[in-house]
């Protein structure tokens, strides 16, 4: 068993006398080296203060709503064990846990998720395809190997560990980030959408995927195990390649965007 000191930020906006965030220290006995982060902030607010704040759902790594900064590195609090951040496991731990970077705090270890999502739906995270149906009436089908082409964005759960672990995030708060861009990329490389041109004039502004300086912070943050930082340079080459062959024109570039 491990006996563990859990550290966590909180910040109340609602606290008249402390307005500014704090760390706030928790000792837990008699832990498993399996028990996952979750767990353990459970047991804080269950046990211990009702008023710690965080944000869960699923608690098995597919909604994505847990995402925080564990011991320093983003990951969802329910797959992150004990055994995962400490090899061996001494008897005795600190778990350091913080809200993810980049996003305003509302309350503890929860954090304002709308500018994430308003840079996702920038890049039209829908499938765009407004040609007859086909003779069979119902769907369009594609290869194997047409799929493959951007099955590996398929996987995003919208977490935003990769966006709040950018530093190009950090610093510029309008830049759309990691997460829009692999959206981006499942569309962009599908055969069957018809808006690769429109996606790829809006990751060309400055804002878009030229932000990316490939510090590969994103890649190793996704729970998914996305290559993200190999989708964000596919769209740049994408990009170039488009711009060269005439599929988009840099000076229509703002036309496009505004009327999408």
């Amino acid at each position: 068993m491990v006996d563990v000191t859990l550290r966590i930020r909180r910040y109340n906006p609602e606290d008249t006398q402390n307005r500014k965030p704090y760390w706030q220290e928790f000792s837990l006995k008699d832990c498993h080296p399996s028990d996952r982060v979750l767990d353990m902030l459970h047991r804080v607010k269950w046990e211990q203060d009702g008023t710690l704040a965080l944000r869960r759902s699923c608690a098995h790594g597919v909604c994505g709503s847990d995402a925080m900064r564990i011991n320093g590195r983003n990951m969802l609090a329910c797959k992150a064990l004990i055994r995962d951040l400490f090899s061996p496991v001494p008897d005795s731990v600190k778990i350091q846990v913080e809200p993810i970077l980049g996003l305003p705090v509302l309350k503890d270890l929860i954090v304002d998720m709308e500018p994430f999502f308003a840079h996702y739906r920038e890049v039209m995270p829908y499938f765009i395809n407004d040609d007859p149906l086909p003779a069979n009436g119902r769907e369009r089908f594609q290869t194997q190997e047409d799929r493959e082409r951007f099955d590996d964005t398929t996987k995003c759960i919208l977490c935003a560990c990769c966006t709040t672990a950018c530093p190009s995030f950090w610093a510029n708060g309008q830049y759309v980030g990691p997460a829009a861009i692999v959206q981006a990329h499942r569309f962009i490389f599908d055969s069957r959408d018809k808006a690769t041109a429109e996606r790829l004039a809006i990751l060309a502004e400055p804002n878009g995927v030229w932000r990316c300086r490939t510090i590969f912070n994103c890649t190793p943050a996704c729970p998914r195990e996305i290559e993200v930082t190999r989708a964000i340079g596919e769209v740049k080459l994408a990009i170039q390649r488009g711009t060269t062959e005439g599929i988009i024109k840099v000076t229509e570039i703002k036309e496009v965007v505004s009327n999408s």
